[in-house]
């Protein structure tokens, strides 16, 4: 999409395909067979083109006319260059199109998935053999990565497949990929379900990277390489800062432990990002887990598939599924994690009692509800009633709803951190957050108080005291405060950045001398009036504006004015004229005011990467409040089931499993 004028047009194949997809007219002009669109209409083209499948690359002009006019090229066309890439993973996380248009993504996950392989029974064959088996070998080892662009969260594994590839499908399945890379050469098996999954699913992604691009040392070596350079410019741009970034060196740790097929799979993925400038995320941001982890199970595809874990089996819908049934969440990003949390069930004693317990006392703070019995009391089968302190659940009630009408946090965070947030996303995000700590503050009050004069907690869950703790630091509102502090929100939501940014205590010093400039300009130009009040002997002569064009003289007909006046526009009675002092001023306006709208872009960009030192800080309370929501809602689904909180026996205990008063859909 090429920007001329107030369109954006295609040519060629590219108009061929946007003709079909947007239902434009493509023609010929000049051997070119071309499109265009209006330029206020980019994002919502944008989308339609990337949710069918596209790879769309936006090309905008580079330089302005004020500039252009006082610059070497003052001659030549306007330049013009590749100003962003869009597809179905990046989309979120791009620069002015997150959350604009009619087909948002809500909710839903846009995992970009990169795949690799290695064959396990080859070796000891012969040449004949190996190429044979090279096509079409069944055992392999399958090295993947996910990372969803927009969170930075990053999913790692790798793991034996068998010849149906059945852990590759539990992955795909588990994952929803909106994008797949392809670490070629791959198996025919393993090309066949990736194949077989983007064309059944809505125009998947796929595109094929050679994994024979590494220099010496490797995948690791280039990961490595990488995250300390983006290390060291991290370094270098907060240097002479009082506070040193909080990113550590945990990221690295995690990746020199990561299995190798999964390194030379984020090596691929890194590279590939590197065109849409996200790479950085990777190596500072992210949230690193593996796939299977020991306190997880790890559901089979035909699992997932069967129990209608997260699709029904009639239309491949999520309407009747068990995550459908089981999702109260009110914000987007609690659904996100409660997503992960039914396809990978807890398998620990310990965070399995953490997590019944949080529960429980949700649900008990919600009024009458069915306690679990004690141990002592569970030979009697005494369920009694009991009503706890409403505070807890009415106040996670009252957060959770305001924080599901403001933005997406977990996708606004990262968007700062990617330097791609306007500052009234910026505002929006900062408020949200600002809000929920405080709210959940007077929790933290409380239990202050009570330990205090009580000697007891009214928060008895270790796991919800745990997240309301992260959710609302002191620090965490110290600096979202700050952050704050230096923008007007009147002026953001304006779309305004030459007021957005407030100056004070040295701030922005670039935009200081830069609104300086313009001030000098406009009173240098507001000042001409005297001159040619004393020059035409009329006292009252004044500078008007119309239709756009302003200071004006205008003067009756039959005035005679200096040859070099420019006549701008007339009546019948009158002449407008723009002087040639005036000539001058204006051009000396516009230049100041466009050096202003550049300053005050530099300024904002190295505003949002200031960012990054709080930006651990902050995705750790988003998380906190996202894993609030899940147990929420899952409270919720008790209420609304009248389910009992199952008890863990001990370890000593046999085992066995008790039901009491329990119903089977068969028997019913």
């Amino acid at each position: 999409m090429v920007e001329v004028g107030y369109k954006y047009r295609f040519f060629g194949e590219d108009a061929e395909a946007a003709a079909r997809v947007l239902g434009i007219y493509a023609h010929m002009d000049h051997n070119f067979m071309t499109a265009s669109i209006p330029s206020f209409r980019l994002h919502v083209h944008v989308r339609r083109l990337v949710n069918a499948g596209y790879k769309v690359g936006v090309v905008k002009q580079t330089e302005t006319a004020a500039i252009k006019a006082h610059g070497s090229n003052r001659a030549g066309p306007f330049g013009r260059g590749l100003s962003a890439l869009y597809t179905k993973a990046t989309l979120e996380a791009a620069e002015d199109l997150a959350g604009v248009g009619e087909e948002g993504f809500g909710a839903e996950s846009r995992y970009l998935v990169c795949v690799v392989e290695r064959s396990l029974n080859v070796a000891g064959k012969s040449d004949l053999e190996r190429g044979v088996e090279k096509e079409n070998r069944s055992d392999v080892r399958i090295g993947f990565v996910g990372v969803e662009v927009s969170t930075g969260e990053v999913v790692y594994g790798e793991f034996d497949d068998d010849s149906m590839r059945s852990g590759l499908e539990a992955v795909v399945l588990s994952l929803s990929p909106a994008e797949l890379l392809i670490g070629n050469p791959l198996s025919n098996p393993t090309k066949k379900l990736l194949l077989a999954y983007s064309g059944s699913a809505s125009s998947v992604r796929v595109e094929h990277k050679p994994r024979d691009c590494f220099e010496g040392g490797g995948a690791l070596a280039e990961v490595v390489t990488l995250y300390e350079k983006i290390k060291g410019d991290e370094k270098s741009n907060n240097r002479g800062e009082e506070e040193e970034p909080q990113n550590d060196w945990s990221a690295i740790e995690v990746i020199m432990n990561m299995p190798d097929l999964a390194v030379e799979a984020l090596a691929l993925t890194i590279r590939h990002l590197k065109q849409f400038g996200f790479e950085r995320i990777l190596c500072l941001g992210a949230s690193f887990r593996p796939y299977s982890a020991k306190m997880e199970m790890s559901l089979s595809a035909n699992a997932l598939q069967q129990l209608e874990v997260l699709r029904n089996n009639s239309n491949g819908s999520e309407a009747g599924s068990l995550l459908q049934i089981m999702n109260h969440t009110l914000t987007v990003y609690g659904s996100r994690l409660l997503r992960h949390w039914v396809t990978h069930p807890l398998c620990e004693r310990s965070m399995i009692s953490a997590r019944l317990d949080a529960v429980t006392e949700i649900a008990e703070s919600m009024g009458s509800y069915k306690s679990t019995p004690s141990a002592n009391e569970l030979d009697k089968r005494d369920y009694r009633e009991e009503v706890a302190q409403p505070g807890l659940s009415c106040l996670l009630s009252s957060v959770l709803t305001t924080l599901g009408r403001s933005p997406d946090l977990q996708r606004g965070i990262t968007r700062i951190f990617y330097r791609t947030a306007t500052a009234s996303e910026f505002i929006a995000v900062m408020h949200a957050v600002l809000y929920a700590g405080k709210q959940l503050q007077k929790l933290k009050l409380e239990e202050e108080y009570n330990n205090k004069m009580l000697h007891s907690s009214p928060i008895r869950s270790i796991l919800i005291r745990k997240l309301v703790l992260t959710a609302s630091s002191s620090s965490l509102i110290a600096n979202a405060a700050k952050l704050l502090s230096s923008l007007d929100k009147e002026a953001a939501d304006r779309g305004d950045l030459q007021n957005s940014l407030i100056i004070s205590d040295g701030q922005f010093p670039e935009v200081a001398r830069a609104r300086a400039a313009v001030q000098s300009a406009m009173e240098e130009l507001d000042s001409l009036i005297f001159l040619y009040r004393k020059q035409l002997g009329m006292r009252n002569l004044k500078f008007m504006s119309v239709s756009g064009s302003t200071h004006l003289i205008e003067l009756p007909v039959d005035r005679r004015v200096p040859l070099e006046w420019v006549k701008v526009n007339s009546t019948k009675k009158t002449v407008r004229y723009h002087p040639l002092e005036v000539l001058t001023a204006l051009d000396r306006l516009a230049l100041v005011n466009e050096e202003l709208m550049v300053a005050c872009r530099t300024a904002w960009e190295n505003f949002l990467e200031g960012f990054s030192k709080y930006y651990a800080e902050f995705r750790a309370a988003v998380q906190a409040l996202a894993a609030l929501d899940c147990l929420y809602s899952l409270a919720i689904l008790s209420r609304n089931k009248n389910y009992v909180c199952p008890i863990l026996m001990k370890d000593e205990d046999p085992v066995q499993l008790h039901i009491s008063s329990g119903r089977h859909p068969v028997c019913i």
